[in-house]
């Protein structure tokens, strides 16, 4: 149809041809199989050119509506798509929010500047929900597999380790401590629903469970400060506590018999890969691998 336009508009095959990069042979094959399909002669060839009959006259006109349409459905898309490309709603949970993320959002910008990006930080459970909602178009979570409705992909891997403040009784310790005396041992633990509670549940599950916590905290940082101030020993992800082990205001405490180690996954709705800039991002946290 486009050529058959462009025909009508210049009234030469040739340049019509020319102007829509195809050869003048190919263009005279496109419009004998158009007038084969409609039953109807739509161009007189001449040594003076090429002009429309009075059938391809009246197609012509019908021609140039279907083209037109056509291009505003290109350009809706591309609006569209332009729309979907300027901004990136991520949720990530805590741990990954906090230590990894940063990181991440910056390799982004650089590889996409115009890309508005939020972050919601939540716990595994309220990632997933976010997700499910369509509140979000990428997520990160630390639990041990991929929540309900959603499919994901291994992106790092983590090690969940116990420590205390340089004055409690542990730090004396010969030994290491057993599955069952942490089971036992009031702790300050993240919040039922984080990754870290989800894996501490799940490994001292044969070992008669975990006891009720000191304290229960919503966020990695409120439970570091306790653990920093002496409150209890503490579980968290060795990228959080780093720089505290450093700095020896806190010790980690070796536990034996005892699987502490997670996977941690950026996941997305079931049956809908990440597109555009969720992609991009999905694809920097595994440029590492």
């Amino acid at each position: 149809m486009e050529l058959l336009l462009a025909v009508a508009r210049l009234g030469s095959l040739g340049r019509a041809a020319q102007e829509l990069g195809i050869t003048q042979p190919a263009a005279s094959s496109r419009i004998r199989a158009m007038e084969r399909r409609l039953g109807v002669p739509l161009v007189e060839r001449s040594p003076r050119g090429s002009r429309l009959t009075e059938a391809g006259a009246l197609v012509t006109d019908w021609a140039r509506r279907v083209v037109e349409a056509a291009e505003a459905f290109d350009a809706g898309v591309h609006a569209l798509r332009g729309r979907r490309d300027s901004r990136l709603r991520v949720a990530a949970s805590m741990t990954i929010a906090e230590y990894l993320l940063p990181g991440w959002l910056i390799a982004l910008r650089a590889h996409r500047p115009g890309t508005a990006v939020s972050l919601i930080a939540g716990n595994s459970a309220a990632v997933a929900g976010r997700l499910l909602a369509a509140e979000a178009d990428l997520g990160f979570v630390e639990g041990l597999e991929v929540p309900r409705g959603l499919d994901g992909a291994v992106v790092g891997r983590d090690r969940l380790v116990v420590v205390v403040a340089p004055a409690h009784p542990w730090t004396r310790r010969r030994t290491p401590v057993s599955p069952a005396e942490l089971a036992a041992a009031p702790l300050v633990l993240r919040e039922r629903g984080s990754g870290t509670r989800q894996v501490l549940d799940a490994a001292l599950a044969g070992h008669g469970g975990l006891a009720e916590p000191l304290l229960e905290l919503a966020s990695t940082t409120a439970v570091k400060a306790a653990a920093v101030d002496g409150a209890a020993p503490a579980v968290l992800s060795v990228l959080a506590v780093g720089e505290e082990l450093a700095a020896r205001r806190l010790v980690e405490i070796p536990v034996e018999g005892v699987a502490l180690r997670r996977e941690l996954r950026a996941v997305w709705p079931a049956g809908q890969r990440p597109e555009g800039p969720a992609r991009d991002l999905l694809g920097l946290t595994r440029s590492g691998d």
